[in-house]
């Protein structure tokens, strides 16, 4: 049973951006064995911590928004929140071995690499696709969100490991980490693309200054750089200056899909409209809303979607004042973790791979979210694994992680 829950741990990073029924598979096959492993062990992870608590209310602010939001949401529009949180709570209460957490991180990438093959593959020798974009995460801009997030785990792990590895895993590391960076300006997400620009400018000024050495050469490495990539003009910017031409503004129609939603919420304040309910928000809705308040409805102003375009405001609207609260607390805790524990000079290099995917992961879902749906689906799971990996990694390292002889477990 143990090999079957890492098995299935490693599977659903493998498949992750690729397939849909295995990926279900995996995570159903993770969760059953790890509960049976730790009956058996009598060990669920230890007494309830403040992580439990912020991950307990964000998972219940979403039932909340099923039962008390204001446009019939069903149970089942639970079940991504379910996923996400539980694989980062499971993971947070183990202690899962060196070994196991590297392989973690070397199927993610292996499954984004054979992902953007099938990508390329499809706008190369099909006809059917315009858009570069990851199998099993759909649309092109929520692939390069998740793009953004392999994107820098792979970089800090390339950084981390480069002194210590063999040449054949430091060019593997190169050449993934520059075809990742090359495919998201494929995608033409503006959003992604600067918020990978941040992570790569965090993560590397962080393991320069932590080692006191190369600051002045990555400060001109990064001038030098953004002054080639602005010669070049990329396709991101020539899309950045027509969809400000056609909508008049950087947010290309977002404001008013903004106002529809707001116009919902004011009816809904406190659960929302219900979890993956801003697709029921319709003209309708939205003139009865003003109709009670006798406010004029300029419907010219208004646009409706299937989501907010905005994790901030995707979840006040959805969830309410509850599940901002939540979704807050999540982040806020998980910023602190990250700003806390900074890896020293001479901290492993998992431990570097690890904090700088939490720190890419929060990075992307707090820039992005300012414009687009973060923290769904994907790169959700993508970012709760890097999260819980880095949550796993920093209670293996407690001395209660050993065993009297020296040798580590699979798993706590």
């Amino acid at each position: 049973m143990i090999r079957l829950e890492l098995a299935a741990l490693i599977g659903l990073a493998a498949v992750l951006p690729l397939l849909e029924a295995p990926k279900s598979l995996f995570w159903a096959l993770y969760v059953l064995a790890w509960f049976v492993n730790r009956a058996r062990a009598r060990d669920f992870g230890g007494p309830w911590d403040r992580w439990d608590s912020v991950i307990a209310a964000w998972m219940a602010a979403a039932f909340a928004a099923v039962a008390f939001g204001g446009l019939g949401a069903e149970w089942r529009d639970c079940v991504d929140v379910v996923r996400y949180g539980g694989v980062l709570w499971l993971m947070k209460r183990s202690r899962y071995s060196d070994r196991v957490l590297v392989a973690l991180l070397v199927a993610l990438a292996a499954g984004t690499l054979a992902a953007l093959a099938v990508g390329y593959y499809r706008i190369l020798l099909t006809t059917n696709y315009q858009y570069l974009g990851l199998k099993s995460v759909g649309h092109v801009n929520h692939s390069a969100i998740y793009l953004a997030i392999a994107l820098g785990a792979t970089l800090m792990a390339t950084r981390a490991w480069w002194r210590s590895t063999a040449a054949a895993w430091r060019i593997a590391g190169v050449v993934t980490t520059i075809l990742f960076a090359v495919s998201l300006f494929v995608m033409q997400s503006r959003a992604a693309v600067g918020a990978a620009l941040v992570v790569v400018a965090v993560l590397l000024l962080a393991y320069a200054v932590r080692h006191r050495r190369g600051v002045r050469r990555l400060a001109l490495a990064a001038a030098v750089l953004t002054g080639i990539g602005l010669a070049a003009k990329p396709q991101v910017l020539e899309k950045n200056y027509l969809q400000v031409e056609r909508s008049g503004t950087l947010l290309s129609f977002r404001e008013n899909i903004w106002r529809a939603g707001l116009l919902a919420w004011r009816e809904h304040p406190v659960f929302g409209v219900g979890v993956h309910s801003w697709g029921r928000i319709s003209e309708e809705v939205v003139r009865r809303a003003a109709q009670r308040r006798g406010e004029r409805l300029d419907l010219d102003r208004l646009m409706f979607s299937s989501h907010g375009h905005s994790l901030y405001l995707n979840t006040l609207v959805e969830q309410g004042l509850v599940g901002l609260a939540a979704l807050l607390a999540v982040l806020v805790l998980w910023a602190v973790e990250i700003a806390r524990r900074i890896p020293g000079a001479a901290a492993p290099p998992l431990e570097w791979s690890y904090w700088g995917g939490a720190a890419a992961a929060w990075l992307v879902a707090v820039i992005v979210g300012l414009v687009n749906t973060t923290l769904h689906h994907e790169h959700a799971l993508i970012s709760m694994l890097l999260l819980g990996g880095w949550l796993s990694y920093l209670r293996t390292s407690s001395p209660l992680r050993y065993s009297p002889s020296g040798n580590a477990s699979a798993t706590g």
